[in-house]
């Protein structure tokens, strides 16, 4: 497929870069493509090239490798841009949104994505990324934009109202909890499960579940089973260091389905959930996996000047690269989880929204598969965060304190109503380089 080319958008990120480009290097589809890594960091940047390099020479593998710091010559020619920048330094940010917000009795319990630390990281990175989508827009506007970047939803609906006509999906693996839970709640293998999973990006739920070989309906029994499974389970060690579940089992427990996340995403965008929710596993997964993401970058680096980087070239576990391989081989495959603009997939939200659904790939791109009325009362958590998450837009697309301060009015997690303008205002001085608000 020579006349295929990639982008990958913040591959000095070398966990990232380098595993996408594994995934690439495996596939079959796209042998003959031309690979162009692009990042502002030049000397991260350089690490992935050489390692990248290194790999086709060893393995004499059939792609054209490109890189380059100009974006702009990065996405000529361009079909399928994959990105996943970030504003850095990335956990400095992070704790600040952390932090800050419990100063003025916020409850939130992780701040990445939703809540009020969610806000100002919305506000951070969604001007980067709409500069790229102009870059597209002009240079390649019919290429496919494939995004890893939090906070997911928000991004996508400030893609969605700025450039409407950008081909544009968003991609999570938190799917991942539901492929490791379902099978021992159920006591089958994940493969003969037929799921229907959808919601909010980190805020959704298995709504429909059968048996393939038999057509039994296998909510009932996932609500029956998992209730006393994960009652035992978040105890476990996987619970408390990677995968916490009090939120978890609690919604499955009173609301009927399983949540496909666990407490540390969903728990953003309720303001109850700390009262639920693992807050000690929430806090490890957070220590373990900052620390994993620091070690494994020092790893990468010096194994790559010992000229060894060609093996750490090796395929990753997510699905932009099956995306992709799908739309070139008009593949008509199912995707379990993509997020999409809602444009009548979920009924029972509004159309305006970007949502999580099940997709069919084909050469017509990303079709999400329409899921009906969303179960009652789940979606009214949906519908909580579907009026934040576009005030939060608004404030972010058009620099509007007021809209900022209507997002935080809305927002279940900042309940100290007459604390929003001290909080804007220490939070505006802090981010003042990449957030002003008027």
């Amino acid at each position: 497929m020579a006349s295929t080319k990639i982008v990958i958008i913040g591959a000095g990120s070398l966990q990232f870069g380098l595993g996408t480009c594994g995934s690439i290097f495996n596939s079959k589809v796209l042998e003959g493509a031309t690979v162009s890594l692009h990042d502002i960091n030049a000397e991260n940047l350089e690490y992935a090239r050489e390692a990248c390099q290194a790999k086709i020479d060893h393995d004499n593998l059939n792609f054209t490798l490109e890189s380059t710091i100009n974006r702009k010559e990065a996405l000529k020619g361009a079909n399928f841009i994959i990105n996943s920048i970030e504003v850095g330094p990335r956990f400095y940010w992070w704790e600040l949104d952390k932090k800050i917000p419990l100063k003025y009795g916020s409850p939130h319990v992780f701040g990445e994505n939703g809540g009020p630390g969610g806000m100002f990281h919305t506000m951070r990175i969604v001007p980067p990324i709409l500069d790229i989508c102009e870059d597209i827009n002009k240079i390649c506007p019919d290429a496919t934009f494939i995004n890893y970047s939090n906070p997911m939803h928000r991004i996508l609906l400030a893609i969605k109202r700025k450039y409407p006509s950008l081909k544009t999906v968003g991609l999570c693996h938190e799917i991942a909890l539901a492929e490791h839970l379902l099978p021992k709640i159920l006591k089958i293998p994940f493969e003969k499960m037929e799921l229907w999973c959808g919601g909010l990006n980190h805020m959704g739920s298995v709504i429909k579940a059968k048996h393939k070989d038999t057509g039994e309906d296998l909510i009932p029994i996932i609500h029956q089973r998992g209730v006393k499974f994960l009652r035992r389970w978040r105890w476990s060690i996987p619970s408390r260091l990677l995968h916490p579940v009090g939120l978890t089992l609690y919604i499955l427990e009173h609301f009927g389905y399983l949540p496909y996340t666990n407490d540390s995403h969903y728990g953003e965008y309720i303001g109850w959930a700390r009262e639920v929710s693992n807050m000690r596993g929430i806090k490890n997964f957070y220590n373990i996996y900052t620390f994993y993401i620091n070690l494994s970058g020092r790893r990468i680096r010096r194994k790559i000047k010992r000229n060894k980087g060609y093996k750490l070239v090796k395929p990753d576990h997510e699905r932009a690269v099956p995306i992709i391989e799908g739309i070139v081989s008009d593949s008509n495959h199912l995707e379990i989880s993509v997020n999409l603009p809602n444009d009548g997939i979920i009924t029972n939200l509004p159309e305006d929204l970007v949502i999580e659904c099940p997709a069919i790939i084909n050469k017509s791109g990303v079709q999400g598969i329409p899921l009906g009325d969303y179960p009652e009362p789940l979606v009214d958590l949906l519908k909580e965060e579907a009026i934040v998450q576009d005030l939060v837009v608004e404030a972010t697309l058009n620099n509007s304190r007021e809209y900022a301060v209507q997002a935080l009015q809305a927002d279940p997690n900042f309940p100290r109503k007459h604390l929003i303008d001290k909080f804007l205002d220490e939070m505006l001085e802090i981010q003042k380089e990449w957030v002003k608000l008027e």
